[in-house]
């Protein structure tokens, strides 16, 4: 594999200190993402608040990991099998979809062993992303890479899953999945 090619990373930050990670590598010109949903604090007043508790994505080479800046309110790497865990390039995508399309968006751990794929149609979740659940009005989609799933409730008031022979399935004519 090239190592001139850029690939995701997760980084663990100290708590609190999500969104000044993000803003210091944004002035080192160090591409980043941070996702950040809305959260009420009282009545009137609402925030955009980290996604993932002491998690940053940064996209770097290979090389670039050993030259990185740890310290200050950056921990480490998150680290997988002894090596900095690489995340997929169509799982960040997706967050980023799904937090443009969904408001009120939860994480959940996933349970082991879920696997799948998923088409997706007309919708701000991309091709071949990892698997959609729907039930009800809730949304799920898998970002296995890190363990987690990405739930929201949709405006929709009734989900029709409609069966084809070929087991693929359409969610109010805006996912379609095989199982």
């Amino acid at each position: 594999m090239n190592n001139s090619t850029k690939k995701w990373y997760a980084l663990y930050t100290k708590a609190g200190c999500e969104k000044k990670v993000a803003n210091f590598l944004l002035r080192k010109n160090i591409e980043s993402y941070c996702p950040l949903v809305h959260q009420e604090i009282g009545r009137k007043k609402i925030m955009l608040e980290p996604l993932f508790n002491n998690f940053v994505f940064v996209q770097i080479t290979d090389n670039e990991i050993y030259q990185f800046p740890l310290g200050g309110n950056i921990v480490n790497f998150v680290y997988w099998l002894g090596k900095p865990a690489v995340i997929q390039n169509e799982e960040i995508s997706v967050m980023k979809r799904f937090l443009n399309e969904y408001i009120n968006v939860k994480l959940e751990k996933m349970p082991f062993g879920i696997e799948g794929k998923v088409r997706v149609a007309g919708s701000a979740i991309a091709d071949n992303a990892n698997m959609v659940f729907v039930k009800d009005n809730t949304v799920k989609i898998a970002l296995p890479s890190l363990g987690y799933m990405m739930l929201a409730e949709t405006a929709h008031s009734t989900t029709t899953i409609y069966t084809a022979s070929s087991q693929s399935y359409s969610v109010n004519g805006k996912y379609q999945f095989a199982i």
